[in-house]
């Protein structure tokens, strides 16, 4: 049994004393009031990255300026023209961003992974090999994506096929009105795919107005009709920012009824409503997308400073608010990931995925006051936890980027 002395919870059923927390064989087991005195740390559940691109982020190399021209087909060519011309690998690479999701409090990423008639597979199988490399400090799943399209180009279908057979856990797709511009084509493809392999679904849907509730109402359709309820995600949701508040209840209804999850990447526009989301307990979860790569020059890799974004973009100020953001942050992608939505009995959630006995001993130690204000100030020295295991520590993956 191991014992982290004189901290103070993030848990909705806890009050603000200091307590020993017990674990042992990967999970919480006692949490006991503190014989310790003097200052505490703040303990609080670990983060997730449950929307990032692995495969085409750029950490720690040499920064290039921006070339895209603005529009999506045209960061997606800008994209494919350069990925390549990379310092390190994609698998290399993909571990760098590893190692500093996971010193930042991560200890589960979904990643996306390009799969198109340019890469094929090569980076799909990069990011896999770099998840497998890492599955002593997090839980990951990995997303075949097809980011150029499935219809646009040909051979696209076949290697999300493949992929599927390789180790992919569920199959992505793209804004299949506004880009594909077969709606009906492509999600019948997804969802074919997705059945055939018994695996997940999770779209990019950036389509807001009247084109993005049709594209959540056939996901809806098709999740309800094969069964699929906790293993459809839908990523960004613009649809729920750009329509009217009945709109976005009704919409808000479907993802409830379907057991469809979402992710956001706090954009600067696209905020999702996440009271409403909230009420009808639809999970939502966090990711950072890229990080400084051909797409934008943003993002570092700290899931901590992505939750500060979360509340900035939102313009919350109260200490509940911002709590909700963390929550979003860490047990919300636990629940995306796990295809389990939010419920009001908060002893039985904490006991799966936060800061209760029996929940996994996956943790951040850091100093702060409060949990607003460790978002607030994002301390880098923080001590990371993965199934009782302390895995990385001062802003470090321990033993170092693999």
């Amino acid at each position: 049994m191991t014992v982290v002395k004189n901290v103070r919870l993030f848990a909705r059923h806890h009050d603000d004393e200091a307590v020993d927390v017990e674990f042992g064989e990967g999970r919480i087991q006692a949490i006991r009031p503190t014989a310790e005195t003097g200052g505490s740390r703040l303990l609080l559940p670990s983060l997730g990255d449950v929307h990032a691109h692995l495969d085409s982020n750029r950490l720690g190399q040499r920064f290039r300026p921006h070339t895209a021209d603005g529009t999506l087909h045209g960061y997606i060519m800008n994209d494919r023209k350069n990925w390549r011309n990379g310092e390190r690998s994609v698998r290399d690479q993909a571990s760098y961003a590893i190692a500093a999701i996971v010193a930042s409090g991560g200890t589960r990423i979904r990643s996306h992974a390009q799969i198109d008639s340019d890469c094929g597979l090569e980076r799909f199988v990069g990011v896999r090999d770099a998840l497998a490399d890492h599955t002593d400090v997090l839980d990951s799943q990995i997303v075949a994506f097809p980011q150029a399209g499935i219809l646009r180009e040909t051979g696209v279908k076949p290697l999300l096929d493949e992929a599927l057979r390789e180790g992919a856990d569920l199959v992505g797709g793209l804004d299949p009105v506004q880009y594909d511009r077969d709606p009906k084509s492509h999600l019948d493809i997804i969802f074919e795919l997705a059945e055939k392999h018994g695996k997940g679904v999770d779209i990019h849907l950036h389509e807001g107005g009247s084109a993005g509730v049709f594209s959540f109402e056939e996901i809806a359709e098709r999740t309800r009709a094969l069964s699929m309820q906790g293993k459809v995600t839908i990523s960004h949701a613009f649809a729920l920012n750009t329509n009217p508040e009945p709109v976005v209840r009704r919409l808000t209804e479907l993802l409830a009824e379907a057991g469809i999850s979402l992710t956001t990447v706090a954009p600067q526009k696209g905020c999702l409503p996440q009271d409403i989301l909230r009420e009808h307990h639809v999970a939502v979860g966090l990711g950072e997308d890229g990080q400084r790569d051909y797409w934008s020059p943003y993002g570092d890799g700290d899931l901590l400073r992505r939750t500060w974004q979360l509340a900035f973009i939102n313009g919350f100020r109260r200490d509940d608010a911002i709590e909700h953001c963390f929550d979003i942050a860490s047990r919300g992608g636990a629940l995306v990931m796990a295809g389990q939505r939010p419920n009001d009995n908060a002893l039985v959630e904490d006991s799966e995925f936060g800061l209760a006995v029996g929940a996994p001993a996956d943790f951040i130690v850091l100093d702060a006051d409060t949990v607003t204000s460790a978002i607030m100030d994002c301390p880098k020295d923080r001590d990371v936890y993965k199934g009782g295991e302390l895995v990385a520590r001062g802003g470090e993956l321990i033993g170092g980027v693999r």
